[in-house]
């Protein structure tokens, strides 16, 4: 850290002037601004370093954006108070995605740079050596790595990559595949060519595992601490600034992390993989709220680093790369996948108590169910029990098929202004544009009927101990997350999510209370209940070892064809389609805007869109969603703006003149800008 005293203060050689973005998080402040460099700090205050300047009287954080010998600016330019670190840590890619970010999702590059670069701890800065030359890695034909053979493409996508082609690429897990040794075999395929790797996940569990695997792959003790690094909130703040010096001065070679490690500058970038992508911890809660996925694609196109998304499922935002031509697929040999996939049942309406039950979430089995977990037992093998258990939300549902009731207008949610206990839903009228429903009729059966569905279960591990007395029953979830059980028998019932991998694999998987996670009030609800459905079904052994599924959803339904069929893929084709017919993401893109009442009508005047950009509302603040830090709002609104791909660039830039103008003016109420938020109904 250098400083300097101001009788002591004489203007750099060299490039006197820098221009420097201070961290003041208003977007009206959202721009560089010059300042003179002493000449005891010019050679530590370098484009990319972190220092202090002072800004309308205090002091305030900065970076260094560049060096230069003039200034436009007329007066007097203020002194460089302090260089905190001459690391320079904003390098010239790491800028220009911050940039890109910072405009894409109607957000300030302070902000953006708080996700990206962590905060400074000057010991981790000592103790990680400086960086070495690049290193060479191996030459010649690139050798399939463990758990690729039988995928023909992936010869061609290492190829491309190794050989510094931007390749984009697809892959979905085939079942019971280990995908956290199959990435660390290709993470590390990649590492043997003198580049580096970046691996995604969305939680603290799937670092855990990657890392543990990656570090196997390359040869485990020293080398594995030395080669692979994670990084993640939860290894407290020093350590994670060592790590991440350790990945930007290109010692770590794989690096592992969770959302705000996409960021992360790599000094010889090979390749960027993304797992798991339709989990909502992927959407950071902070403003400006951008999505990981996309933020790797970003990066991928801006910088032409290749990128690998997989998965156990497939969401529609990935089909369309795939539909595009943006990403190619890499997918198994035929058979593969019939070979490794247990058998899927799903539900009949044959029997209509049990179809019935099961439909309303109640925790009683039928009998297929309990016959499969019988079997299972009866040969030493754990069952595996997802149940949702999320509390109560109420939604309206078509009261013959369940389907989400819609808004004809603009297929928003149908929300009910209170329940009466005669004529049941008072006051109808659509979440999303306010307009009122006066004669629903449902899209998908045509029934007149409405009913409220009910998000949770009951005591269902009581229920299941009682159905098997002398079987262990464990739960996995909430406080307690089972990592692994043995091949013994057991009956674990788990959320979703929090499922454990089965040593030797499940005998049987029962996923159970089905229109829980369908009934849900969001666009995204029966791709999440597929994702989750064959997250678990993947812990199954294959049907040739006996292992079955029970699904207790509607067997005609096209989400449980999917599992049964086991296509994720055509199942994602066949919603991106739906959602493209309908004005959903990611045929179009949705902006919310949310506020204060005033604050909205102020800027749908101020707002110019093309009038191909359908404007939505305003309506209340759907239930569940708050606004941040803003306590005092009272009945908050929301706008939301339906903009096709290709105007996308200039409604956000349009948008985010109005949000700057808006925060020039003193005692101008807050409002959120998010881009495709997850949760729109």
């Amino acid at each position: 850290m250098t400083t300097t005293r101001s009788a002591a203060r004489v203007p750099a050689a060299d490039a006197p002037v820098a221009r420097v973005l201070p961290l003041l998080g208003v977007p009206h402040l959202d721009r560089e601004f010059d300042y003179r460099v002493p000449e005891t700090m010019s050679a530590d205050a370098r484009p990319g370093t972190r220092v202090r300047v002072r800004f309308a009287g205090r002091l305030v954080d900065g970076f260094v954006v560049a060096r230069t010998d003039t200034s436009e600016h007329a007066g007097e330019l203020a002194w460089l108070e302090r260089v905190v670190s001459p690391e320079q840590v904003l390098t010239p890619e790491l800028l220009a995605l911050v940039d890109l970010v910072a405009r894409r999702w109607v957000g300030t590059r302070s902000d953006v740079l708080r996700l990206a670069i962590p905060p400074r701890h000057a010991a981790a800065e000592k103790s990680v050596p400086e960086p070495e030359p690049p290193q060479g890695g191996t030459s010649g034909p690139v050798e399939i790595p463990e758990g690729w053979a039988d995928h023909p493409m992936a010869a061609r996508f290492l190829d491309a990559v190794t050989s510094g082609v931007p390749a984009r690429a697809v892959w979905t897990v085939p079942p019971g595949r280990d995908w956290a040794q199959s990435l660390a075999a290709l993470a590390d395929s990649v590492r043997r060519r003198g580049l580096q790797v970046l691996l995604i996940v969305p939680d603290q569990r799937d670092v855990d595992r990657l890392t543990a695997a990656c570090r196997q792959v390359v040869g485990g003790g020293s080398a594995g601490r030395d080669l692979v690094t994670d990084l993640s909130a939860g290894v407290g703040p020093s350590a994670r600034y060592r790590r991440w010096l350790r990945a930007v001065r290109g010692h770590a070679r794989i690096v592992v992390g969770t959302r705000s490690a996409v960021f992360t500058p790599l000094p010889e970038p090979g390749l960027i993989v993304l797992h798991d992508d339709g989990d909502d911890s992927f959407v950071e809660p902070r403003s400006p709220y951008p999505h990981t996925r996309e933020v790797a694609a970003q990066r991928s196109a801006l910088d032409a680093t290749p990128l690998l998304l997989s998965s156990v499922d497939r969401t529609p935002e990935v089909a369309e790369y795939v539909r595009s031509g943006w990403a190619h697929e890499i997918r198994p040999e035929p058979g593969v996948i019939r070979a490794l996939a247990p058998r899927v049942v799903a539900f009949t309406a044959a029997d209509p108590v049990q179809a019935r039950d099961v439909a309303g979430g109640r925790t009683r089995l039928p009998a297929v169910a309990l016959t499969m977990a019988r079997e299972a037992i009866d040969v030493d093998a754990p069952v595996l029990v997802q149940v949702p258990r999320k509390g109560y939300i109420p939604t309206l549902l078509c009261g013959s098929c369940r389907a989400p009731a819609r808004c004809r207008r603009c297929n928003g949610p149908l929300r009910a202004g209170r329940m009466d206990a005669v004529y049941g839903p008072v006051d109808l009228a659509c979440g999303w544009c306010g307009a009122p429903e006066s004669g629903f009729r449902c899209v998908a059966c045509g029934s007149r009927a409405l009913r409220a569905g009910v998000v949770g279960a009951g005591r269902t591990a009581e229920e299941l101990g009682r159905m098997f007395p002398g079987v262990r029953v464990r739960t996995s979830g909430g406080g307690e997350i089972l990592d692994s059980v043995p091949a013994s028998p057991a009956i674990i019932v788990s959320t979703p999510g929090a499922e454990p991998t089965a040593e030797g694999g499940y005998g049987a998987a029962l996923l159970l209370d089905s229109w829980a996670l369908l009934g849900r009030p969001d666009l995204r609800a029966v791709q999440n209940a597929l994702r989750l459905w064959i997250g678990a079904a993947s812990l199954v052994r294959p049907a040739a070892d006996g292992g079955r599924v029970f699904l207790s959803a509607d067997s005609d339904s096209p989400v449980s064809q999917a599992l049964v069929r086991w296509d994720p893929q055509g199942w994602a084709e066949r919603e991106l389609a739906d959602r493209a017919e309908v004005g959903f993401p990611p045929a179009v893109h949705m902006m919310a805007v949310d506020g204060p009442a005033t604050a909205l009508a102020e800027i749908l005047t101020a707002l110019e869109v093309p009038d191909e950009v359908e404007v939505l509302g305003p309506v209340d603040l759907p239930d569940g969603e708050e606004l941040p830090g803003h306590d005092r709002i009272e009945d908050p609104e929301r706008v939301l703006l339906r903009i096709p791909p290709s105007l996308l660039g200039a409604v956000s830039t349009e948008l985010r003149a109005v949000v700057v103008g808006r925060s020039g003016r003193r005692n101008t109420e807050p409002v959120r800008v998010r881009l495709d938020p997850i949760h729109i109904g």
